[in-house]
């Protein structure tokens, strides 16, 4: 630690260290540049480029990013998302840049307007709204959500109602003054933790948040257990890295593969635990694993989402269509000479995986930037 730090009272080194942990790696800047240079050979200027930045960052403790720069940016952090299985159409990412907001009602209007544009009349666009990033001088803002729109959990006495992924976060929004109906699909509030100020709640407008009822195109029954599912998976708590600068609020989507939903969401026990819910409506021995009572109901769960994304005119992709779409993105990148790097665990989706393509085979496991990551 440097002396200047030592020789400050804690509370003012701890203030230090902050400041320092927001001050950009000058190699990660560089080494973009020259990254976004290499892929836009045509544009010159690189050595003026390479100055300034470093001039920058030498006075300021960072460098600002043109927008040509934050939108490549963007879109190879999603190209290097290793566990998105959905890669394959990188170069469409919407990049919608909101640097200049800087308060937490404006990023709470930033939210709302990207799920607006984003989710659009079903036909999903993948997008991503870029707001102020982490500098020496100002923590820039974070949504405590880890997804735009989720379902509250509330804990009782007899289990949870909703979603129990999403307990604390209903408690956190409780303590802001929030109160749900105690349903299994009320929409949370969006928690907004600003670079300075207190925690602001927003409410998502009922038109912004637009939900699938789920029926079985077979077994009419189905429309009964009252199951249902928002159409855009935004992930709000990731910190898009980009030559060195976090951008700690950056809302992203794509679209769903249905298998999110189908085969965890609902299904998993710690989630929804819809399964044997569905196995007793379809009258199989639940008392006995070996008859493959879970893969049955787990398989109808599944056509049940895909048919009803397809009835609403929603955007959803298969798990098998998204295999070989991610083996072309593959082939692609070491066309072009780049590493594409997957997480083998993640891109083997959880249902079928053996009668995938993107079982058989191993990937690179390293990790490149910039990225998206979890926050430090």
């Amino acid at each position: 630690m440097p002396t200047w730090i030592r020789s400050l009272r804690p509370f003012d080194a701890l203030a230090a260290r902050a400041v320092l942990e927001r001050t950009t790696d000058l190699r990660e800047a560089e080494r973009f540049i020259r990254l976004y240079h290499a892929e836009h050979p045509s544009l010159g200027g690189l050595h003026a480029r390479l100055r300034d930045v470093a001039r920058d960052v030498a006075r300021y403790g960072t460098y600002t990013h043109t927008y040509e720069e934050l939108a490549f940016g963007a879109r190879v952090a999603w190209r290097n998302s290793n566990r998105c299985i959905g890669r394959l159409y990188w170069r469409s990412l919407l990049v919608r840049d909101r640097r200049q907001v800087s308060t937490a009602e404006g990023v709470a209007l930033e939210c709302v307007a990207h799920l607006r544009e984003a989710t659009g009349t079903g036909k999903i666009r993948p997008t991503v709204t870029v707001l102020p990033p982490d500098t020496p001088a100002l923590r820039g803002p974070r949504v405590l959500n880890d997804q735009l729109i989720r379902y509250a959990g509330y804990r009782t006495s007899g289990g949870v109602v909703g979603d129990p992924r999403n307990v604390a976060l209903t408690k956190i929004a409780e303590s802001l003054g929030w109160r749900g109906r105690g349903g299994r699909f009320d929409v949370l509030p969006l928690v907004i933790d600003p670079g300075m100020g207190d925690r602001l709640l927003c409410n998502l407008p009922g038109d912004v948040v637009l939900e699938v009822p789920l029926v079985h195109p077979e077994y009419p029954w189905f429309a009964e257990l009252g199951l249902r599912w928002h159409a855009v998976p935004a992930i709000s708590d990731m910190c898009l890295e980009i030559g060195g600068v976090c951008y700690p609020c950056a809302p992203f989507n794509g679209w769903y593969m249905g298998t999110e939903i189908g085969a965890r969401n609902l299904a998993d026990a710690d989630r929804y635990d819809q399964l044997r819910q569905v196995a007793e409506r379809l009258g199989l021995d639940t008392t006995n694993e070996r008859c493959l009572w879970r893969d049955h109901a787990l398989v109808e769960l599944n056509v049940a989402v895909l048919h009803s994304f397809e009835l609403a005119g929603v955007t959803m992709t298969d798990h098998h269509t998204e295999s070989r779409r991610f083996l072309t993105h593959l082939s692609r990148e070491e066309e072009a000479g780049r590493v594409c790097p997957a997480d083998w665990s993640w891109i083997v989706p959880p249902l079928s995986g053996s009668a995938t393509p993107v079982f058989h085979r191993y990937y690179d496991g390293r990790v490149l930037t910039p990225a998206f990551v979890h926050h430090r």
